[in-house]
């Protein structure tokens, strides 16, 4: 998990940003799934993990509509998702300009801060893990995690870095 956050910190710094949400939006689904009996991710695991650990993020974002917004990025593409509270979610590119914009509702649409967005995300993240990282439940179930084994991973493949 921390190589993962990691690289969402990493893409922000790199300011490719698509990438950083993209990750970022899977956060609660991983989280919510590492702390299930069954390991398994669902809308409401998501949504109860989003609304316990991040709603700090943004009092305009519920753990709801953080899943919408997750679904039509991961799935279409798209800040749009028919069920959602906002027509859409915008999102000023960091940089761009001396001034935050983060938590406003403009018109239809939810305005949030990017980097603010990722970075709390991560944070959440990490503050989860350092309290859960000891229970049989996060062990057994971060052993099915993605990540990295920098010699290799037998009896596959040794001696080279593997990611599985």
């Amino acid at each position: 998990m921390k190589d993962f956050l990691d690289q969402i910190e990493a893409a922000l710094s790199g300011n490719i940003y698509l990438v950083a949400l993209f990750a970022s939006l899977a956060i609660p689904d991983i989280c919510g799934a590492v702390d299930a009996a069954d390991g398994i991710a669902t809308k409401e695991k998501y949504i109860d993990w989003y609304n316990k650990n991040a709603s700090h993020i943004c009092c305009y974002l519920s753990g709801e509509d953080c899943y919408f917004f997750r679904c039509s990025l991961l799935h279409q593409g798209s800040s749009q998702h028919q069920a959602s509270t906002y027509r859409r979610v915008l999102f000023v590119e960091p940089g761009k300009t001396t001034n935050v914009f983060h938590c406003n509702v403009l018109n239809d649409a939810l305005n949030i801060d990017l980097r603010i967005f990722c970075t709390e995300l991560v944070k959440s993240a990490r503050t989860w893990v350092a309290k859960n990282e000891n229970t049989d439940l996060f062990k057994k179930n971060m052993a099915k995690f993605m990540q990295r084994y920098p010699q290799g991973l037998p009896p596959y493949i040794v001696g080279i870095p593997v990611i599985s």
